[in-house]
C-alpha cells in the first residue's frame, strides 16, 4: 500500500478527492442558486430573506474554498469549471425564483443532498483514517442539520 505525502493510502485519498470534487460541484451550483434567490427575492419577507440568503451564500462560499483546499491537501486537483459542476451536481440549477417559500424549499432539498453526500464522505474518510476530512464533514453536518431544522420551521414543516 503506497502512502501519499500526508500519510494516507494513495488509492483511498484519490477516492476521497473524487468524492470531494463531487461535493464541490454540488456546493457550487447551490451557491449560485442562493445568490439568485438573494438577488431576486420579492414579497413581504424580502428584508428577512434577503439577509438570510446573503448569510447563507457567504457560508457556502467559505465551504467551497475549504472543500477545494481539502482536495489539494489530498494531493489532487479541485474541479473548477461550471460545465463540470453542472454535469456532476445532483443539486440542479434553479432560475428566476422570487418566491420565498419556493426558494426555502429548494434550499432545504439542496441541504438534504449535501448532508447525504457528506455522510458518505464521513464514512469514506473514516475508513481511510483521514481525520482532516472527517472533521470537516462532521462540522458541516452538525451545522447544516440545525440550519435545515430552522428553515423547515420557517416553511411550517
Amino acid at each position: 500500500m503506497s502512502k501519499n505525502f500526508i500519510g494516507l493510502d494513495a488509492v483511498k485519498a484519490e477516492t476521497l478527492a473524487d468524492s470531494l470534487n463531487d461535493l464541490l460541484s454540488n456546493y457550487q451550483i447551490f451557491y449560485m442558486n442562493v445568490r439568485g434567490f438573494h438577488w431576486n427575492i420579492k414579497g413581504s419577507d424580502f428584508f428577512e430573506l434577503h439577509l438570510k440568503f446573503e448569510e447563507l451564500y457567504n457560508d457556502l462560499l467559505l465551504k467551497v474554498d475549504e472543500i477545494a483546499e481539502r482536495v489539494l491537501t489530498l494531493g489532487h486537483r479541485p474541479t473548477h469549471s461550471y460545465s463540470s459542476y453542472i454535469e456532476r451536481s445532483e443539486v440542479k440549477e434553479c432560475k428566476d425564483v422570487s418566491d420565498g417559500k419556493e426558494a426555502m424549499t429548494n434550499i432545504v432539498e439542496s441541504f438534504a443532498k449535501l448532508i447525504g453526500k457528506q455522510r458518505e464522505l464521513l464514512s469514506l474518510a473514516g475508513d481511510a483514517e483521514d481525520e482532516g476530512t472527517v472533521s470537516l464533514m462532521s462540522d458541516y453536518i452538525s451545522q447544516q442539520e440545525k440550519t435545515v431544522w430552522m428553515y423547515r420551521s420557517y416553511l411550517g414543516q
